[in-house]
Protein backbone atom coordinates (compact mmCIF):
# COMPACT_ATOMS: atom_id res chain seq x y z
CA UNK A 1 0.00 0.00 0.00
CA UNK A 2 2.90 2.15 1.04
CA UNK A 3 4.59 1.62 -1.97
CA UNK A 4 1.56 2.23 -4.26
CA UNK A 5 1.14 6.07 -2.59
CA UNK A 6 5.11 6.57 -3.31
CA UNK A 7 4.08 6.08 -6.91
CA UNK A 8 1.07 8.00 -6.68
CA UNK A 9 3.33 11.03 -5.38
CA UNK A 10 5.39 10.74 -7.98
CA UNK A 11 2.82 10.61 -11.07
CA UNK A 12 0.82 13.61 -9.39
CA UNK A 13 3.90 16.01 -9.20
CA UNK A 14 4.71 14.82 -12.34
CA UNK A 15 1.58 15.44 -14.10
CA UNK A 16 0.34 18.28 -12.13
CA UNK A 17 3.61 20.42 -11.12
CA UNK A 18 3.56 21.70 -7.71
CA UNK A 19 1.04 20.52 -4.56
CA UNK A 20 1.31 21.31 -1.34
CA UNK A 21 1.43 18.68 1.33
CA UNK A 22 -2.49 19.09 2.63
CA UNK A 23 -3.45 18.51 -1.52
CA UNK A 24 -1.61 15.34 -1.49
CA UNK A 25 -3.14 14.17 1.69
CA UNK A 26 -6.66 14.96 0.38
CA UNK A 27 -5.58 13.27 -2.98
CA UNK A 28 -4.45 10.42 -1.80
CA UNK A 29 -6.21 10.18 1.48
CA UNK A 30 -4.08 10.36 4.15
CA UNK A 31 -2.67 12.68 6.81
CA UNK A 32 -0.23 15.25 6.26
CA UNK A 33 2.20 13.96 8.46
CA UNK A 34 2.05 10.25 6.16
CA UNK A 35 3.04 13.03 3.35
CA UNK A 36 5.38 14.53 5.46
CA UNK A 37 7.45 10.86 5.92
CA UNK A 38 6.24 10.02 2.27
CA UNK A 39 8.86 12.65 0.69
CA UNK A 40 11.54 11.53 3.32
CA UNK A 41 11.23 8.18 1.99
CA UNK A 42 11.86 9.73 -1.45
CA UNK A 43 14.16 12.18 -0.93
CA UNK A 44 16.46 8.88 0.81
CA UNK A 45 15.80 7.01 -2.57
CA UNK A 46 17.24 9.99 -4.43
CA UNK A 47 14.01 11.28 -5.92
CA UNK A 48 15.06 15.30 -6.87
CA UNK A 49 12.09 16.69 -5.16
CA UNK A 50 12.08 19.51 -3.45
CA UNK A 51 9.67 21.73 -1.18
CA UNK A 52 8.95 25.51 -1.22
CA UNK A 53 7.60 27.74 1.96
CA UNK A 54 5.12 30.26 1.93
CA UNK A 55 1.91 30.63 0.19
CA UNK A 56 2.59 30.04 -3.17
CA UNK A 57 5.05 26.82 -2.08
CA UNK A 58 4.56 23.12 -1.85
CA UNK A 59 6.58 20.08 -3.24
CA UNK A 60 7.53 19.99 -7.30
CA UNK A 61 9.93 17.65 -9.05
CA UNK A 62 13.35 18.93 -10.49
CA UNK A 63 12.49 20.42 -13.88
CA UNK A 64 13.12 17.60 -16.55
CA UNK A 65 12.90 14.96 -14.31
CA UNK A 66 10.61 12.42 -15.02
CA UNK A 67 9.44 8.95 -14.14
CA UNK A 68 9.24 6.28 -16.47
CA UNK A 69 7.69 3.82 -13.45
CA UNK A 70 3.31 3.94 -14.29
CA UNK A 71 2.68 1.03 -11.24
CA UNK A 72 0.04 0.04 -13.40
CA UNK A 73 -1.67 -3.21 -12.59
CA UNK A 74 -3.08 -5.61 -14.73
CA UNK A 75 -7.07 -4.29 -14.12
CA UNK A 76 -5.92 -0.83 -14.44
CA UNK A 77 -3.93 -1.58 -17.67
CA UNK A 78 -7.54 -3.27 -18.82
CA UNK A 79 -9.94 -0.83 -17.82
CA UNK A 80 -7.51 1.81 -19.70
CA UNK A 81 -8.66 -0.02 -22.98
CA UNK A 82 -12.26 -0.92 -21.87
CA UNK A 83 -12.82 2.94 -21.10
CA UNK A 84 -11.80 3.70 -24.94
CA UNK A 85 -15.21 5.12 -26.61
CA UNK A 86 -14.39 4.64 -30.15
CA UNK A 87 -17.92 5.72 -31.46
CA UNK A 88 -17.66 9.12 -29.41
CA UNK A 89 -14.24 10.05 -30.12
CA UNK A 90 -14.44 9.37 -33.85
CA UNK A 91 -17.43 11.92 -33.76
CA UNK A 92 -15.16 14.79 -31.99
CA UNK A 93 -12.76 13.68 -34.92
CA UNK A 94 -9.97 12.09 -32.39
CA UNK A 95 -10.51 8.31 -33.71
CA UNK A 96 -6.89 7.94 -35.04
CA UNK A 97 -5.48 10.01 -31.90
CA UNK A 98 -7.41 7.36 -29.45
CA UNK A 99 -5.90 4.99 -31.49
CA UNK A 100 -2.23 5.73 -31.51
CA UNK A 101 -2.54 6.50 -28.02
CA UNK A 102 -3.98 2.85 -27.12
CA UNK A 103 -1.43 1.80 -29.41
CA UNK A 104 1.73 3.71 -27.90
CA UNK A 105 0.20 2.54 -24.21
CA UNK A 106 0.23 -1.17 -25.04
CA UNK A 107 3.65 -0.52 -26.83
CA UNK A 108 4.79 0.50 -23.33
CA UNK A 109 3.15 -1.75 -21.33
CA UNK A 110 5.38 -5.11 -19.98
CA UNK A 111 4.33 -8.08 -21.92
CA UNK A 112 1.79 -9.93 -19.43
CA UNK A 113 -0.09 -6.85 -18.70
CA UNK A 114 0.02 -5.97 -22.57
CA UNK A 115 -1.81 -9.68 -23.42
CA UNK A 116 -4.61 -9.17 -20.83
CA UNK A 117 -5.33 -5.49 -22.77
CA UNK A 118 -5.75 -6.62 -26.15
CA UNK A 119 -7.70 -9.24 -25.06
CA UNK A 120 -10.46 -6.80 -23.84
CA UNK A 121 -10.38 -5.38 -27.52
CA UNK A 122 -10.70 -8.29 -28.90
CA UNK A 123 -13.75 -9.08 -26.45
CA UNK A 124 -15.68 -6.34 -25.64
CA UNK A 125 -17.48 -3.80 -27.65
CA UNK A 126 -19.05 -0.88 -26.49
CA UNK A 127 -21.93 0.31 -28.64
CA UNK A 128 -23.82 3.08 -26.83
CA UNK A 129 -26.55 4.79 -29.12
CA UNK A 130 -30.02 2.86 -28.65
CA UNK A 131 -31.67 0.12 -30.64
CA UNK A 132 -33.79 1.60 -33.84
CA UNK A 133 -31.65 4.59 -34.03
CA UNK A 134 -29.63 6.64 -36.88
CA UNK A 135 -26.93 8.57 -36.55
CA UNK A 136 -27.11 12.17 -36.14
CA UNK A 137 -25.50 14.91 -37.94
CA UNK A 138 -23.15 16.43 -35.75
CA UNK A 139 -21.92 19.01 -38.10
CA UNK A 140 -21.00 21.20 -35.05
CA UNK A 141 -19.84 18.85 -32.63
CA UNK A 142 -16.04 19.58 -33.51
CA UNK A 143 -16.39 23.65 -32.91
CA UNK A 144 -18.77 22.61 -29.77
CA UNK A 145 -15.88 20.49 -28.53
CA UNK A 146 -13.25 23.35 -29.00
CA UNK A 147 -15.12 25.74 -26.85
CA UNK A 148 -15.46 23.24 -23.99
CA UNK A 149 -11.67 22.49 -23.68
CA UNK A 150 -10.50 26.15 -24.75
CA UNK A 151 -13.11 27.80 -22.17
CA UNK A 152 -14.63 30.39 -25.30
CA UNK A 153 -18.67 31.26 -26.06
CA UNK A 154 -21.03 30.33 -28.70
CA UNK A 155 -23.49 32.46 -30.22
CA UNK A 156 -25.63 29.60 -32.27
CA UNK A 157 -29.40 29.58 -33.85
CA UNK A 158 -30.86 26.70 -31.83
CA UNK A 159 -33.75 24.24 -33.16
CA UNK A 160 -36.18 23.68 -29.86
CA UNK A 161 -39.11 21.86 -29.98
CA UNK A 162 -41.76 24.59 -28.98
CA UNK A 163 -42.49 27.76 -30.38
CA UNK A 164 -40.82 29.74 -31.72
CA UNK A 165 -39.04 26.60 -32.80
CA UNK A 166 -35.85 29.14 -33.99
CA UNK A 167 -33.83 30.66 -31.22
CA UNK A 168 -30.76 32.36 -31.13
CA UNK A 169 -28.54 32.11 -27.76
CA UNK A 170 -25.33 33.30 -26.61
CA UNK A 171 -23.60 30.08 -24.76
CA UNK A 172 -21.19 29.46 -22.05
CA UNK A 173 -20.09 25.90 -22.65
CA UNK A 174 -19.34 24.11 -19.79
CA UNK A 175 -19.18 20.18 -20.85
CA UNK A 176 -20.41 17.83 -22.89
CA UNK A 177 -22.29 14.28 -22.05
CA UNK A 178 -23.04 11.38 -24.48
CA UNK A 179 -26.43 10.11 -23.62
CA UNK A 180 -27.72 6.93 -25.58
CA UNK A 181 -25.60 8.09 -28.33
CA UNK A 182 -26.86 11.42 -27.94
CA UNK A 183 -24.57 14.48 -27.47
CA UNK A 184 -25.56 16.99 -25.40
CA UNK A 185 -24.00 20.42 -24.81
CA UNK A 186 -24.20 21.89 -20.88
CA UNK A 187 -24.08 25.83 -21.37
CA UNK A 188 -24.68 29.19 -19.40
CA UNK A 189 -27.30 30.96 -21.06
CA UNK A 190 -28.22 34.44 -18.96
CA UNK A 191 -28.69 33.69 -15.20
CA UNK A 192 -29.05 29.53 -16.17
CA UNK A 193 -27.29 26.54 -16.63
CA UNK A 194 -28.90 24.42 -19.34
CA UNK A 195 -28.93 21.56 -21.61
CA UNK A 196 -28.68 21.79 -25.51
CA UNK A 197 -28.73 18.70 -28.16
CA UNK A 198 -25.68 19.32 -29.88
CA UNK A 199 -27.72 18.22 -32.88
CA UNK A 200 -30.16 20.92 -32.60
CA UNK A 201 -27.58 23.38 -33.41
CA UNK A 202 -28.08 25.09 -36.79
CA UNK A 203 -25.66 27.45 -36.91
CA UNK A 204 -22.62 27.94 -34.69
CA UNK A 205 -20.40 31.10 -34.79
CA UNK A 206 -17.23 30.62 -31.94
CA UNK A 207 -16.93 34.22 -30.20
CA UNK A 208 -13.60 36.20 -28.10
CA UNK A 209 -12.51 36.04 -24.81
CA UNK A 210 -12.92 33.48 -22.57
CA UNK A 211 -15.68 32.27 -20.32
CA UNK A 212 -16.04 32.02 -15.96
CA UNK A 213 -16.12 28.93 -15.44
CA UNK A 214 -17.54 27.76 -12.29
CA UNK A 215 -15.23 26.91 -9.50
CA UNK A 216 -15.51 23.39 -8.48
CA UNK A 217 -18.69 23.12 -11.47
CA UNK A 218 -19.33 19.56 -11.14
CA UNK A 219 -20.45 18.05 -14.83
CA UNK A 220 -21.52 14.48 -13.72
CA UNK A 221 -23.01 15.66 -10.60
CA UNK A 222 -25.13 18.74 -12.68
CA UNK A 223 -26.00 15.81 -15.05
CA UNK A 224 -27.43 13.43 -12.07
CA UNK A 225 -29.81 16.75 -11.28
CA UNK A 226 -30.59 17.23 -14.51
CA UNK A 227 -32.02 13.82 -15.00
CA UNK A 228 -33.71 13.69 -11.66
CA UNK A 229 -35.43 17.05 -12.93
CA UNK A 230 -35.90 16.29 -16.49
CA UNK A 231 -37.67 12.69 -14.85
CA UNK A 232 -39.92 15.30 -12.46
CA UNK A 233 -41.14 17.79 -14.27
CA UNK A 234 -41.91 15.67 -17.49
CA UNK A 235 -44.34 13.08 -15.44
CA UNK A 236 -46.80 15.11 -13.55
CA UNK A 237 -49.86 12.56 -13.68
CA UNK A 238 -50.38 8.77 -12.25
CA UNK A 239 -51.91 6.32 -13.28
CA UNK A 240 -52.86 3.06 -11.65
CA UNK A 241 -52.31 -0.35 -13.73
CA UNK A 242 -52.62 -3.96 -13.54
CA UNK A 243 -49.92 -6.01 -15.11
CA UNK A 244 -49.15 -9.35 -15.90
CA UNK A 245 -45.87 -10.77 -14.73
CA UNK A 246 -44.80 -10.19 -18.26
CA UNK A 247 -45.65 -7.34 -18.33
CA UNK A 248 -44.10 -6.18 -15.17
CA UNK A 249 -41.01 -7.54 -16.46
CA UNK A 250 -41.49 -5.55 -20.10
CA UNK A 251 -41.62 -2.31 -17.99
CA UNK A 252 -37.69 -2.82 -17.59
CA UNK A 253 -37.58 -2.47 -21.85
CA UNK A 254 -40.23 -0.43 -22.41
CA UNK A 255 -40.32 2.41 -19.72
CA UNK A 256 -37.83 4.73 -18.50
CA UNK A 257 -35.72 4.22 -14.96
CA UNK A 258 -37.91 6.67 -13.19
CA UNK A 259 -41.29 4.55 -14.05
CA UNK A 260 -39.27 1.08 -13.66
CA UNK A 261 -38.44 2.45 -9.82
CA UNK A 262 -42.21 3.61 -9.28
CA UNK A 263 -43.51 0.47 -10.04
CA UNK A 264 -40.66 -1.18 -7.39
CA UNK A 265 -41.79 1.59 -4.96
CA UNK A 266 -45.99 0.74 -4.88
CA UNK A 267 -45.85 -2.56 -6.35
CA UNK A 268 -48.49 -4.63 -3.99
CA UNK A 269 -48.67 -8.55 -3.42
CA UNK A 270 -49.55 -10.10 -6.75
CA UNK A 271 -53.57 -11.07 -7.08
CA UNK A 272 -54.80 -14.71 -7.63
CA UNK A 273 -54.23 -14.48 -11.25
CA UNK A 274 -50.60 -13.76 -10.69
CA UNK A 275 -51.25 -9.72 -11.61
CA UNK A 276 -49.78 -7.10 -9.71
CA UNK A 277 -51.33 -3.03 -9.29
CA UNK A 278 -48.84 -0.33 -9.07
CA UNK A 279 -48.84 3.52 -9.52
CA UNK A 280 -47.22 4.95 -12.25
CA UNK A 281 -45.80 8.48 -13.10
CA UNK A 282 -47.21 9.35 -16.45
CA UNK A 283 -46.57 13.01 -18.91
CA UNK A 284 -50.04 12.94 -20.24
CA UNK A 285 -53.33 11.48 -21.02
CA UNK A 286 -51.90 11.88 -24.94
CA UNK A 287 -48.47 9.96 -24.38
CA UNK A 288 -49.26 7.70 -21.56
CA UNK A 289 -52.13 6.11 -24.31
CA UNK A 290 -49.17 4.78 -26.78
CA UNK A 291 -46.98 3.81 -24.31
CA UNK A 292 -49.10 0.98 -22.45
CA UNK A 293 -50.25 -0.03 -25.89
CA UNK A 294 -46.98 -1.11 -26.18
CA UNK A 295 -47.67 -3.21 -23.29
CA UNK A 296 -50.25 -4.80 -25.07
CA UNK A 297 -52.91 -7.28 -23.26
CA UNK A 298 -50.14 -7.67 -20.30
CA UNK A 299 -51.33 -4.62 -19.09
CA UNK A 300 -54.78 -2.88 -17.83
CA UNK A 301 -55.16 1.08 -17.08
CA UNK A 302 -57.21 1.09 -13.99
CA UNK A 303 -57.50 4.98 -13.20
CA UNK A 304 -57.63 7.56 -15.18
CA UNK A 305 -60.92 6.70 -16.23
CA UNK A 306 -59.82 8.73 -19.40
CA UNK A 307 -56.73 7.33 -19.77
CA UNK A 308 -58.68 3.58 -19.58
CA UNK A 309 -61.48 4.88 -22.15
CA UNK A 310 -58.75 6.39 -24.50
CA UNK A 311 -57.03 3.19 -24.48
CA UNK A 312 -60.11 0.64 -24.67
CA UNK A 313 -61.50 3.36 -28.11
CA UNK A 314 -58.18 3.05 -29.62
CA UNK A 315 -57.83 -0.54 -28.84
CA UNK A 316 -61.18 -1.21 -30.38
CA UNK A 317 -60.41 0.67 -33.59
CA UNK A 318 -57.40 -1.03 -34.22
CA UNK A 319 -60.27 -4.33 -34.18
CA UNK A 320 -62.64 -2.69 -36.90
CA UNK A 321 -59.69 -1.74 -38.68
CA UNK A 322 -58.41 -5.27 -38.98
CA UNK A 323 -61.52 -6.93 -38.91
CA UNK A 324 -63.21 -4.77 -41.47
CA UNK A 325 -60.22 -3.67 -43.78
CA UNK A 326 -59.07 -5.81 -46.85
CA UNK A 327 -55.37 -7.59 -47.19
CA UNK A 328 -53.41 -6.87 -49.81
Amino acid sequence: MRASRLVSILLLLQTRGRMTAQELADRLEVSVRTIYRDVESLHAAGIPLYGDAGPSGGYRLLDGYRTRLTGLTADEAESLFLAGLPGPAAELGLGTVVAAAQLKLRAALPVELRDRAGRIQERFLLDAPGWYRDSEPLTHLPAVAEAVWNEHPLQVRYRRWRAPQEVERRLEPYGLVVKAGRWYLVARCGADVRTYRVSQILELQPLPGRIARPEGFDLAAHWRDYLAEFEARLRWGEAVVRLSPAGLEGLRDLMTPGVVAAAKQTAGPPDEEGWTTVTLPIESIGHAVPEFLRLGADAEVLSPVELRERIAATAELVVRRYRGGTAG
